[in-house]
């Protein structure tokens, strides 16, 4: 019998029980992102806590390379682009996710509905359908636990809906770095009365890199099928796909990223460091009302990802007879299903709502490592040294309530159940590694509360408050920092209390928003040690994150717009903690004291637009970010210093024909500054640091059938 190696309660199954009132006297609830209960259109306006809507078309000239090109002017949140696809972009939300060294850590993500952050809180963004984006939305804050297990923050990016008339498209860019991307769709409605349609898109990404060693290959397919049925039901299916080939040229240390910071690492080049990744995923959707009242929305996913990736683990450090090898083959399959009911009512003579809902998440895992070597030849797949299944469960049951208890005033109250449970089969026996089998089991309650105020139209004041959780990922588990074999069970979940006030205000075509945040977390998730791509992790005592953020936009002058978004954020550890700095380690090696700032956390980081539009068809811009010191370890021993990058551009529209055409051009960082894009946390050998380009252009021309007159 495969031996039991642990259970613990924190975290995973949900009730959310939400009182919040409708915002106005025809009972229109306020929306949300889709874990929250409410459905159709989603706008900012109403809801008591922090959310941004970014149209992708309010980006100019959009390269299309990476998802931090729409985050970057939301406040709180931080995009770093690693320029390297092997590795996702390090994305936090008020330092949350922080700890990321690939993929999406504590953070709740959806494309097209569909969750793009497994059951486990493990997530990625590489396959979100960049060509296709319509909008990204940004919850932060306490309301964010109403999405379960991992929700520091959620990001939802969604897709464009088929066009009301047969049309279709195509564009292609060049760039510096021997960039060529080239993308096409096509799409219309199925009847002549546009009751529903398709549209299906197709992108290629080509890069030779801005380092040695960082050649990439990416395509996405993707198909969005719209109908109402007969009774009135609204009917959506997503299919996706997604393929990458990258070459990874990994982090430098600090002389090498300032000396030469185009190069690979030396064990990059030695081992051939790269991963192939492959993921086809189908999400269908399914709204149904009962009279004006009541409405049921079922929704469900499906999806397999495979990754292989090279790793530049040394051959010395494989032969612990616990080594997982030096390379990982991955295969993925994950389902989930989520159903809930929602009612419109009146209470006390005010309007109110009440959603209760279910959802089930599974996520199997065959992971298999190999030694990268094969006699003294590296950088290729040598002799089984691991080879597990592994699966996680998530079942949530969430309730909401809205309560409009006075005019002008709506209270929120939630609360959601939530269950993880982690399963491990150890298929690899042998001498000095024995069966690793067990399981782990998490239990967790999220509570939330808000309450807002509008006291004239067009401005919001909120507050709210909530706690939330985070358990560690199949992928953190997989490591022990002693260097033995099997799960690390040591890792407990992280639970978080947090609070927030803000306002917003839009009045005159001006928009503008406040926030002012708190959070304190126990047994923060850290890494402990990161050696070759191979991370291991560890808990924190306590840590606190506190800041506040800003944001304004509108219209500054005739034919002038402006757009600002300012972060301050202390994020630190608030009690002392020991950990090991390279496995294997039997007992901690390294202090880290109280008050040290978390690594991959900015204190301060700002972002601005200018743009002028002198006629017709013709917008030129200027964008400006600044972000201060990040530092790269949970020591402080090492950052990445602050810096500012300045771009402008232009972009023109017209007429030829029957097409039209929309062109634009770009210089990025066009004072050529050097700078950290990214750190990679807890590097073992201090090689914590990925350089951001220098200066660097774009060309792009996309062609479309032009618009009839109206």
């Amino acid at each position: 019998m495969p031996k039991r190696v642990g259970s613990r309660r924190v975290a995973a199954a949900g009730l959310i029980v939400c009182c919040a009132a409708c915002a106005n006297a025809s009972a229109q609830s306020p929306s949300t992102l889709p874990g929250v209960v409410v459905v159709g259109q989603r706008q900012p306006a109403g809801t008591p806590g922090s959310i941004d809507s970014v149209r992708a078309d309010a980006v100019p000239a959009r390269a299309r390379l990476s998802v931090s090109e729409w985050l970057g002017a939301v406040p709180g949140v931080a995009a770093h682009d690693r320029q390297n696809l092997a590795q996702d972009v390090q994305l936090t939300v008020r330092g949350f996710g922080a700890r990321s060294t690939f993929g999406v850590r504590g953070l709740q993500v959806f494309v097209d509905g569909i969750p793009a952050t497994m059951p486990d809180g493990q997530g990625q963004v590489s396959h979100v359908p960049l060509a296709a984006l319509a909008r990204v939305e940004i919850l932060r804050g306490p309301f964010s636990a109403l999405y379960g297990n991992a929700s520091g923050g959620v990001i939802e990016f969604s897709s464009s809906d088929p066009p009301p008339r047969a049309d279709a498209g195509l564009h292609v860019a060049i760039g510096s770095d021997a960039m060529v991307d080239a993308s096409s769709w096509v799409g219309g409605p199925w009847t002549a009365n546009g009751d529903g349609g398709f549209r299906i898109d197709a992108d290629r990404l080509e890069l030779g890199g801005y380092r040695e060693h960082s050649r990439a290959r990416r395509d996405i397919a993707q198909a969005r099928l719209l109908a109402t049925a007969r009774s009135g039901a609204r009917v959506a299916l997503t299919l996706n796909g997604f393929d990458l080939r990258a070459d990874d040229p990994q982090g430098l240390t600090r002389e090498q990223a300032e000396h030469s910071p185009r190069m690979a690492s030396a064990g990059a080049i030695a081992f051939d460091t790269r991963k192939r990744a492959r993921q086809e995923q189908a999400g269908l959707r399914v709204e149904q009302a009962f009279g004006d009242r009541n409405r049921v929305t079922l929704s469900a996913w499906s999806g397999t990802r495979t990754t292989f990736q090279m790793l530049s683990v040394p051959v010395a450090a494989q032969a612990a007879p616990g080594s997982g090898g030096g390379v990982v083959d991955l295969a993925r399959d994950y389902n989930g299903a989520d159903l809930r009911w929602r009612g419109d009512t009146m209470l006390g003579g005010h309007p109110a709502s009440l959603t209760l809902g279910v959802e089930s998440q599974q996520s199997r895992e065959h992971r298999r490592g190999f030694e990268n070597f094969v006699g003294a030849q590296l950088g290729v797949v040598g002799a089984l040294r691991r080879d597990q299944r592994d699966s996680v469960a998530s079942h949530d049951a969430y309730a909401e309530a809205r309560w409009m208890f006075r005019t002008h005033w709506t209270a929120t109250l939630g609360m959601r159940r939530s269950r993880v449970d982690f399963d491990s089969r150890d298929a690899y026996i042998a001498a000095g590694n024995p069966d690793d089998s067990g399981a782990l089991r998490y239990r967790q309650t999220t509570p939330v509360a808000g309450l807002l105020y509008q006291p004239i139209e067009g401005l919001e004041v909120y507050a709210n408050a909530g706690r939330g959780f985070e358990t560690p990922s199949l992928s953190e588990l997989a490591y022990r920092t002693d260097g033995g074999s099997g799960l690390n069970t040591a890792l407990r979940p992280a639970r978080s209390n947090s609070a927030e006030v803000g306002a917003r205000l839009h009045r005159g075509g001006q928009s503008l928003s406040l926030a002012v945040f708190a959070s304190r977390t126990r047994d923060e998730l850290v890494v402990a040690s990161n050696n070759g791509g191979r991370s291991t992790y560890a808990n924190a005592a306590t840590s606190d994150r506190s800041g506040w953020e800003l944001s304004a936009s509108g219209p500054l002058a005739t034919r002038w717009d402006y757009a600002i978004a300012y972060s301050r954020l202390d994020a630190r550890y608030a009690n002392a903690f020991t950990t090991c700095r390279a496995p294997p380690c039997a007992r901690p090696d390294t202090v880290v004291a109280s008050g040290n700032r978390i690594p991959a956390t900015a204190p301060r980081s700002a972002w601005a637009q200018l743009r002028w539009h002198p006629r017709a068809g013709v917008d030129w811009f200027v964008q400006g970010s600044a972000v201060g010191r990040i530092h790269a370890d949970d020591a402080n021993t090492s950052w990445a210093p602050g810096h500012a990058t300045l771009d402008v551009g232009v972009e023109r529209r017209w007429t030829v024909g029957g097409l039209s055409v929309q062109g634009f051009a770009r210089v990025d960082n066009i004072l050529d500054r050097r700078s950290v894009g990214s750190v990679i946390v807890n590097d073992s050998n201090g090689r914590y640091f990925e350089p951001a380009p220098g200066r660097g252009w774009t060309l792009a021309v996309s062609l479309q059938r032009a618009q009839a007159d109206p």
